[in-house]
C-alpha cells in the first residue's frame, strides 16, 4: 500500500494540513482548486455578507456544477472515442477486403498475362503457317 502523505496548504486564507494516499502534488492541486473556487465566489457582490452555511452551500454547488460538467464532457469524449474506434474497425475491415480484392486482381492479371503470352505464341505460329502457305501458293502459281 502507498504511504500516506501530509502537506500544509492554503485554502481561503487559512493554512490546513491535508493527508491522503495521493501524491503531494495532487493534494496541492486539489487545495489550489478549492482556494480558487473560494476566491471566485468571494468576488461576487454580497457573498461576504452571507452566513457561513450559505457560503459552504454555494461552494458545494459550484464544485458539484464543475463535476457534472466535467463528467458530461468525459462522457462526450468517451462517445467520440467509441465512434472513432468503430470507424477505425470499419476502416480496417474495409482495408482487409480491399487487400483481398487487390490480391485477387493481381492473380487475375497474371492469369490474363499468361493467356496473352499463349495467344501471342499462337499468333506467331499462325503467322508462320500463313507464310508457309503463301510460299507454297507462290510456288504453285509459278
Amino acid at each position: 500500500m502507498a504511504a500516506k502523505n501530509s502537506i500544509k496548504v492554503l485554502i481561503g486564507g487559512k493554512i490546513i494540513t491535508l493527508s491522503g494516499y495521493e501524491s503531494e502534488e495532487y493534494l496541492q492541486k486539489v487545495a489550489l482548486y478549492m482556494d480558487g473556487k473560494i476566491t471566485e465566489l468571494s468576488a461576487l457582490p454580497g457573498y461576504a455578507r452571507q452566513p457561513m452555511e450559505t457560503k459552504h452551500t454555494l461552494l458545494s454547488l459550484n464544485i458539484s456544477d464543475d463535476y457534472f460538467k466535467a463528467r458530461k464532457q468525459a462522457e462526450m469524449y468517451e462517445q467520440d472515442l467509441n465512434a472513432k474506434d468503430q470507424e477505425m474497425y470499419d476502416l480496417k475491415h474495409e482495408l482487409t477486403a480491399l487487400q483481398m480484392e487487390l490480391g485477387n486482381a493481381k492473380s487475375e492479371k497474371e492469369e490474363l498475362e499468361n493467356q496473352v503470352r499463349e495467344l501471342e505464341g499462337q499468333v506467331k505460329a499462325m503467322e508462320g503457317k500463313v507464310k508457309d502457305l503463301e510460299s507454297e501458293l507462290n510456288e504453285l502459281l509459278k
